[in-house]
């Protein structure tokens, strides 16, 4: 009797929870299992939150952001409005084809220069924002603890500086 409790105690444990000491080894406690997972999930909202936490801009500054949002939806929009026009006006819209048709080439390039220099530095500065802005929130949850960094002893430094004092 004392061999087969004995075989139980060290199988099952002594007397506490089955589930604690056997069952867990073979699958996961569901309970720490969703602790974890929603501490995983505030964590990210926290980081999320940290980096679109910015300071407040002004009037000025809102105002040409919102006309720098305008030029591409009214590119598609009024490329919408010529297919618009080609079927309620078709003679006003031959007309205004033929004015295009009228503009030198060197014109149209150097349009083409303009709206593509337009919006590739449009989307380099708003890249840059972005990188930036990732780069300060992990920079604010990777802060080194406040007060002096102690580095640890170099005895080959020791002995060179010591050898070298002269």
């Amino acid at each position: 009797m004392g061999l087969i409790s004995g075989i139980m105690a060290f199988l099952f444990g002594d007397g506490r929870n089955v589930v604690a000491d056997t069952a867990e080894v073979f699958r996961e406690n569901a309970e720490n299992g969703a602790v974890r997972a929603a501490a995983a999930r505030s964590d990210s909202l926290a980081q999320f939150a940290a980096e679109f936490a910015g300071p407040r801009r002004g009037f000025f500054d809102r105002f040409i952001d919102g006309l720098n949002r305008l030029p591409r939806p009214a590119l598609a929009l009024g490329t919408i409005w010529l297919f618009v026009m080609a079927m309620l006006r078709p003679d006003q819209f031959t007309k205004g084809m033929e004015g295009l048709a009228a503009v030198p080439e060197p014109l149209w390039w150097l349009m083409g220069a303009i709206v593509s220099f337009y919006f590739g530095a449009r989307h380099q500065v708003k890249t840059q924002e972005f990188q930036r802005s990732v780069a300060m929130s992990l920079a604010a949850t990777r802060l080194p603890p406040e007060g002096p960094t102690v580095l640890p002893a170099n005895p080959a430094l020791q002995d060179w500086q010591a050898a070298n004092a002269n």
